[in-house]
């Protein structure tokens, strides 16, 4: 008998960091579930809000100005699937946070 393949429930774009021990990370969780958004434009408003945030730190003495003006989240594909874990073009799972 032969079983049925899983197949993503969509797909969507979300929010990634490099990290210097454990490689590309997931920015963006909610409900410590991946943050999806359906279009790529929507994934970097994401980023350019988080942006404005930082240098709103900055701007009321919170955070440090290099702190603030530099970004390194980028947007990657991803496919979404059943239990609300995704995966990358490369094949790295992303599941619910601990």
């Amino acid at each position: 008998m032969k079983q049925k393949a899983r197949l993503p429930v969509k797909s969507g774009y979300s929010v990634f960091m490099p990290t210097v021990f454990q490689g590309t990370m997931l920015a963006c969780y909610e409900n410590d579930y991946p943050v999806v958004f359906p279009s790529e434009l929507e994934a970097q408003r994401e980023i350019a809000d988080n942006q404005l945030t930082r240098i709103q730190q900055f701007l009321d003495g919170e955070r440090d100005f290099d702190d603030a003006i530099v970004t390194d989240e980028f947007v990657l594909p991803v496919k979404v699937w059943p239990d609300k874990s995704i995966t990358t073009e490369h094949g790295r799972i992303y599941g619910k946070q601990a």
